[in-house]
Order: structure tokens, then sequence, then C-alpha cells
């Protein structure tokens, strides 16, 4: 689809069910890394902004939680909002489905959305891992009933079709002039964005042991005189009998996380970093929005 010389600029919301790769397709589309991204569900819980700048036009992309069924915890709540809120307040809407599947979770996001059809794209992501493509028609005809706006087969991890898919999301945004400066990626901080680095590594290296009441804290990030950064961080947990997994036999766990951490904050912040980690207690702090907005999440 051409673009034409008009500015464009608008919001667009990433939505779908947890895991169906929702933060690896707005890193692949700004073409940097804004969001972490894990195999776990519910990595990403706060709203983050990417935006991807073009001759013409600025699509200012916000990643979601992954939809769940309801919880009375107040995290739970805070990222259901986050969803809702996207939904409410985006130009256009990205509904991201895994190709050659569609659970009750996606089928609950299609009912929801369908009174926004108008203004939705479907992702059909993970096209990479389909052999056979015709095995898609099935549910194209599906989906092309619900009259939506478009349908587009990607593969954020690979990068298959991206570039139709950006087409399409400029050719629908409203007219207006860019919003943010031409060099910004997100609208994150440096702070956030180190305690989300860690918090990843976090995700890879304690796995399936990870506690979900686990989140990271940068409390000081600076640089000195000598150009080497200092980040020091706390890893708050809900309970103490996670504390010996995350630190693990002999502080090996922590140590493991705090060396891979590091590396990934060099290429953050691109320079010498040195981290200290330390891991305390909060309990409750999940189920309690003083402390969500203690500890920097958006009410």
């Amino acid at each position: 689809m051409s673009q034409t010389s008009q500015q464009r600029t608008g919001f667009v919301a990433i939505v779908g069910r947890p895991n169906v790769g929702k933060s690896t397709l707005l890193n692949a589309l700004v073409g940097e890394k804004v969001s972490i991204v894990s195999a776990r569900p519910h990595t990403t819980r706060q709203r983050i902004l990417g935006i991807l700048n073009q001759d013409h036009a600025q699509a200012i992309f916000v990643d979601t939680p992954g939809h769940a069924a309801r919880s009375k915890r107040a995290l739970h709540r805070l990222m259901s909002r986050a969803i809702h809120q996207a939904v409410d307040d985006c130009d256009l809407i990205l509904l991201v489905l895994e190709a050659g599947r569609l659970g009750s979770e996606d089928r609950a996001m299609l009912e929801m959305l369908q009174e926004h059809a108008a203004r939705t794209i479907l992702v059909l992501n993970k096209v990479d891992r389909v052999a056979d493509k015709s095995k898609l028609l099935p549910l194209l005809q599906e989906l092309q009933a619900r009259g939506y706006l478009a349908y587009v087969p990607a593969s954020a991890l690979k990068g298959d079709n991206l570039d139709s898919l950006r087409a399409e999301i400029v050719a629908h945004l409203p007219s207006g002039e860019p919003l943010f400066p031409p060099a910004m990626s997100t609208d994150r901080d440096l702070t956030f964005r180190a305690a989300e680095c860690i918090r990843e590594q976090l995700f890879m290296h304690l796995r399936q042991e990870l506690p979900y009441g686990l989140t990271v804290e940068v409390e000081h990030l600076s640089r000195n005189d000598t150009g080497q950064w200092l980040v020091h961080a706390l890893i708050w947990l809900e309970r103490a009998s996670h504390k010996p997994i995350v630190i693990g036999k002999d502080g090996q766990a922590l140590k493991r996380v705090g060396s891979a951490a590091r590396l990934e904050l060099v290429k953050l912040l691109e320079g010498r970093v040195h981290l200290e980690l330390w891991v305390k207690i909060r309990e409750h702090w999940s189920d309690n929005e003083r402390e969500l907005q203690r500890l920097g999440f958006e009410l």
C-alpha cells in the first residue's frame, strides 16, 4: 500500500493472549528492543510505548500485558485496566493471534474487540511454524467473516512480512504531526529499562522456579567520572521462602543472573557497568495498589 506525503501519526495498541508474541512483535516493528521477552506468561506487566518513525509517519505502539482470566489480585486488575484503556484510547488495534492455533483466550479477545472491528488489524503471528500454509485458510475465512480492518500473516521472530504490516498500519493512521522526536524509540527512561533488563534475566535463568511475586526496582543509576555506569537494584519478593530460589546455593543463581543482566545493561547503556543486586522481602506487594505505585506501576 503506497505511502503519501501527508503526515500520519497515531497510537496503536498491541493486544492478545499471553505468550502470543506481542513484545517480540513490538521490538521487531520498532527495530529496537524496547520490551523484554520471555516464554513465561505475563512477562509484560505495564504499558510500554514503542515508537516507529518513518518518512511522513509516526506509529506509537502500546505494548500491553497478555489478556487472561479475571483475578482479584491488584496487579492483575492493573494489567486488565492497561489493556482496556489501550483499546479505548488508541487509534488502531493490533490483535495478535498465533497462526494455526485459536484457543479460548483468543476467542475471548475476538469477542471483546468485535465492536472495535473497524479499527482492528489481525496479525497472524508465528507463520514460520506452519509448514503447510493452506492449513491457515479455514482460520482466515473465519476471521474475514468478522469484518476486521485487515489480516496480515507475519513472523515477528523471523521478520517475515513485517514491511507489509508496517505499511498497513501507516495507511490507517490518522493525519497528524509527530508527538515524539524522531530519534526516540520509547517513552520509558533508563531506570525503568534497566530494571526490566534485570527482570528478564531472572525470568530466563530461574525459568519455572521463578516466583510470581517478584519485581525489580532500580534505586540508583549513575555514571562516574571514568564513564562507568553504577546500577544498584533491589529484587523484591513476596515470601521469605522464595529467597533461596533467587539466590541459589552459595549465591550461584544470583551470580548467574547478575552476570547476564550486566551484559544486557552494557548494550542498553552503551558503556561499562558495575551492577549490584540485593534480594529483599515485601509481603503482598502485588496485591496492594499503594505498594504497586511506590514500585513505579502506573495506576
